[in-house]
């Protein structure tokens, strides 16, 4: 598969009144051609930080202060987008690279017709005339499933609906045809039923313009849908990666089991919803063994003590918990994410 990007151990930090939070942690990942790469984590685990890094829309008190992003053109050029000047990352921005936001209100300008809102980054980006930029508008919108797009075009967002605005957002991330298109959360303002016609909206989309999506949510039900592979984030750091299959039915780290006991089953509605105790960690001052440690039921003496590595399980399958060091005790998982595998017919000895 065509590379599209490479994170090379990112580390981003913000710099507040009560001294330097760590937000990302040496993030590494990469994202090829036609795939999506879901990201999942509670609040705070640093998922949005992360892709903020790579589009460079950090915060004025945020740094990338260690780390590459690589992107790969088509030609075969290589950027790292963490050193490049702001004047060079517009040329990245929307036209490689684009983002489709969570609350599309913040997106839009009230003040401009969605028809200008969606010619101006044509225009900037690919030089069209400013007639050709009004009708790929118009197919736009219309490939987005929005009717009567020439009539939509002198409309202002206020006349959308929530699920519509959301729409349009995405029409303008694909406005200049980027090989990357992240998506922070864009169904989470939505009923259900919009937010599935979304989901299915960005995967029909993908299949035609063979991008790259990181679809960041905090929804195991949005993941199982619409990704490909699966990267688990706490406190800054991925704990886990690997395919959907890979995560739902084998997971590996305490956190992903803790995840993923705590999504509602219907096959058990008897049973009590879990929850994983406690609170993520200060990253003002981040542990300095498994950050998860303090909440884990699984923890052992080495996790307080010194960060695990990266334990491979698979090509495809990643895991950062000493519970995959060969002289580990085995650990079963709890016994929702037991039946969870045994359903796929596999098996998981932590």
């Amino acid at each position: 598969m065509e590379k599209l990007l490479e994170v090379k151990n990112l580390n981003v930090t913000f710099e507040t009144h009560g001294g330097t939070v760590q937000a990302i942690r040496d993030v590494s990942f990469d994202l090829h051609r036609g795939e999506t790469l879901a990201v999942v984590g509670e609040s705070g685990s640093g998922k949005s930080v992360m892709t903020k890094s790579v589009m460079r829309l950090l915060a004025d008190n945020g740094n990338i202060k260690h780390g590459e992003i690589l992107y790969h053109y088509e030609d075969g050029t290589i950027v790292d987008i963490a050193k490049l000047r702001d004047g060079e990352m517009h040329k990245i921005r929307g036209a490689e690279i684009a983002m489709v936001f969570q609350d599309p209100m913040t997106s839009l300008n009230p003040t401009m017709t969605i028809g200008k809102q969606i010619m101006e980054p044509i225009m900037k980006h690919q030089n069209l005339s400013k007639k050709d930029a009004r009708q790929k508008a118009i197919e736009l919108i219309s490939m987005v499933k929005i009717d009567r797009p020439t009539k939509r075009m002198k409309q202002y967002p206020h006349e959308f609906s929530g699920g519509m605005r959301q729409r349009i957002v995405i029409a303008v991330a694909l406005a200049c045809n980027p090989n990357i298109l992240i998506c922070d959360e864009p169904t989470t303002a939505l009923d259900v039923t919009i937010q599935a016609q979304i989901i299915d909206l960005i995967k029909e989309l993908q299949q035609q313009t063979k991008a790259a999506v990181i679809f960041i949510t905090h929804d195991l039900g949005v993941v199982a849908n619409i990704a490909d592979r699966v990267a688990v984030m706490y406190a800054g750091k991925i704990c886990e990666i690997g395919t959907s299959s890979d995560v739902f039915y084998t997971p590996a780290h305490p956190y992903t089991w803790g995840l993923l006991a705590s999504k509602p089953n219907t096959d058990n509605l008897g049973e009590k919803l879990y929850s994983i105790p406690g609170t993520p960690p200060n990253l003002l001052d981040p542990p300095k063994g498994d950050a998860f440690a303090l909440r884990s039921n699984y923890a052992l003496e080495l996790d307080f003590e010194e960060q695990p590595p990266m334990f491979k399980i698979s090509d495809t399958h990643y895991a950062a918990t000493w519970l995959l060091h060969p002289d580990a005790p085995k650990v079963e998982p709890p016994k929702v994410v037991q039946r969870r595998g045994a359903k796929k017919g596999v098996t998981n000895n932590g």
